[in-house]
Order: structure tokens, then sequence, then C-alpha cells
């Protein structure tokens, strides 16, 4: 194997292998990367066996072949040498490194190829596609919803399922929930639904250029991503999901409609004051009118004053201030729809006009 490679083109992803790479392996060669060189391209692999990424960058090649080298001290060489190109040759049981001037040349070993283990594949006719576009605001719209706590891992992920027409992503932690969906025709396509860790969702979204379209892919027991020049599968997060459609309020009395803007300006005001752990504060709903306040603590207490379009009872309500901060981060519309019935009830919030996604608080205790 032998092939010319620009320093920035492989370091980059390279250094995308190793994040995805485990630290703790229990397997030695997992912490290698497998590169294949063939019809003018660098193949480069990785996994840890929960998450694999393939991607491919073209180089000038001289000899083909491949072999798997230890990822973390690959890329630290690759660091150290200067802009530009780079020749790999490997030779025997190890890959000499040179810089185009020969100046500077290092030599790393090597475990052969036929040791690494195989990236799980699906078949071409499994994949239906998305717009990239669509596909991160469902996961910008979710993520913050997923459940840190690890004894919960069936709420560690985000639930994937297909509907009448159209694909749903949810998060759940217990007291929040997050719904999108978006209309897509799968004309062909049939898959049960899953819970995917939200690290690959997360991964997708960061190594995407925003554009053109992902094809995702399903199978029972991992999800799988094209786009680009990247492929990237996971397994699945075994579990059962619970049952979102028995925490959508039905019909709520109250609608309070706010300037996006001004409510969340009055939530960061209000924020500073509460208490750091428990993220309290009180919205006092009246007629066209909310007041946001925090408890007074030692540091003292915030109130403030909101212009909204509300008709209805005057009701007191507890929240989790980062409840309502995160979903109006990913709202882009001017207005928002805050939904409820009684004080301890969940709430609901949207955006004005009313689209594809829908984020639902539990209130706290008074």
């Amino acid at each position: 194997m032998k092939f010319i490679c620009n320093k920035n083109s492989i370091l980059n992803e390279i250094s995308i292998a190793q994040g995805i790479i485990s630290s703790r392996n229990t397997m030695s060669i997992l912490s290698n990367v497998l590169l294949e060189v063939f019809d003018g391209n660098l193949y480069i692999k990785a996994t840890d066996l929960k998450i694999g990424y393939e991607t491919s960058i073209p180089v000038a090649v001289e000899e083909e072949g491949s072999t798997t080298v230890y990822c973390d001290k690959f890329s630290g060489v690759i660091k150290t040498f200067p802009d530009g190109d780079i020749k790999f040759t490997l030779k025997d049981d190890k890959l000499v490194i040179e810089s185009e001037n020969g100046d500077s040349k290092a030599q790393l070993k090597v475990i052969g190829a036929d040791k690494y283990p195989e990236l799980c594949k699906i078949e071409d006719e499994k994949y239906f596609e998305i717009s990239q576009k669509d596909f991160i605001e469902m996961i910008n719209n979710t993520s913050f919803a997923v459940s840190s706590d690890e004894t919960k891992y069936f709420m560690n992920g985000i639930f994937f399922e297909k509907g009448e027409g159209c694909i749903k992503m949810v998060a759940t932690d217990g007291r929040r929930l997050s719904l999108i969906k978006k209309d897509i025709s799968l004309d062909g396509i049939d898959f049960k639904s899953i819970i995917i860790p939200v690290k690959v969702l997360q991964l997708i979204k960061k190594l995407s250029s925003g554009e053109g379209n992902f094809k995702i892919a399903i199978s029972d027991k991992c999800f799988f991503a094209k786009f680009d020049k990247n492929k990237i599968y996971s397994t699945l997060i075994e579990g059962n999901f619970p049952n979102y459609q028995r925490v959508i309020p039905d019909n709520p009395k109250f609608t309070a409609i706010l300037n996006r803007n001004s409510f969340m300006m009055a939530l960061t005001r209000v924020s500073i004051f509460a208490e750091q752990k428990a993220k309290k504060i009180f919205f006092d709903f009246s007629e066209d009118n909310l007041v946001i306040s925090s408890e007074e603590t030692d540091i003292g207490t915030a109130t403030v004053k909101v212009p909204c379009e509300y008709k209805g009872d005057d009701m007191k309500i507890a929240v989790n201030y980062v409840h309502f901060m995160d979903p109006l981060k990913v709202i882009s519309e001017n207005d928002v729809a805050i939904r409820f019935s009684e004080a301890n009830r969940a709430m609901t919030l949207n955006s004005v006009p009313e689209n594809e996604f829908l984020h639902i608080m539990m209130p706290m205790q008074l």
C-alpha cells in the first residue's frame, strides 16, 4: 500500500474517527482505524462495535492495499508534520509516513486489515431519503429533551417512528417531552419504531453539510445514514419507549400567545435569581398579561411583566425555566403559544402559526 495525501484532508477525517473510537476498548484492534486504498481513494473506517463510521478522500494511489493503525498515535503523528502532501507507505508490519520534502519521517506498527471487525451493512433498497435540512431540524427539536439518567436507558435516545405519510421523532426525560414530525413519502419502505442513541444523531448533524439529502435505513438492530461522503451506523437502544400519545393534553382550556423574543428575554432575566438546582420560577397569568418571577433567595428576586394575548382564569404555575428556554431557542417564528388547563397539569408550547413540532412540560409544585 502506497499513497500520497494532503495533510489537512486526512487529519480532518482521522480526527472524526478518533472521536468514535472508545478509549476503553476490550479489544485492542478497536483502538485502530482501518485504511483501505483503491480506485483513487483512501477509505477510512472506525468502529467501537456500537457506532461505525466510513468516509473517503481522493488520494494519489501508487499501490493499492489495506491495513489498520493505532488511531490516537496516527493522528498525533500527522499533526506534527508540516502542511502539504504526505506520503504513506506500508512496509512489512510498519506504516512509514514521510513529508513531501523528506525532512520528516515516522513509522507506526500496524495490525492486518483481516483482523478488523466487519462494519454492519444493509441493502441499498432499504434506504429512503429525507432532506438534510428537515432531518437536522428534527434532531434540534428533540435532542435537548433526552434523559441523561442512565438508569432510564430507554430515554437516553430519540424515539423514531413511521407515521401516516410522515416520520416522527420524540424525546422525553419524564418531566418534558418534545415531538416533531415531517411529511415524507415512504412507499415500499417499512420499519418498526426504534430508539436511536442521541450521540449518533448529534454526530450526523455535526458532519453534515446541511445541503442535499440523507439516505436513512433501519434494520432490526441498527440505524444507518449515508450523506455527502460519509456512512454512519449505530446499534439501537433496546427497551420500550413511553407511550407519548398519552401525555399530550387533550383540548387545553387556556391559551396565551407571546412574542418569542420578549418571552426569552424575560426568562433570562428571572432565571438569574432562580435556585440553580431546582430552576423553579413562576408564571402568573391574568388578562393580557404574564408576570414571570423567581422565588426570593439570598441573592434577591426578580419580576418581569410580559404582554400577551390571554383571556381566561387568573392562574399561577410553577415551572422549570430550562424546559421553556430550550424549545424557544429552536423555534424560529416570532410568536409562540402556551396552552394549559390547570396549574398542576401538563402545559404545551408551540409556534404561531402552529406547525410540525410540539413541546410538553409538566409544571412543578407551587
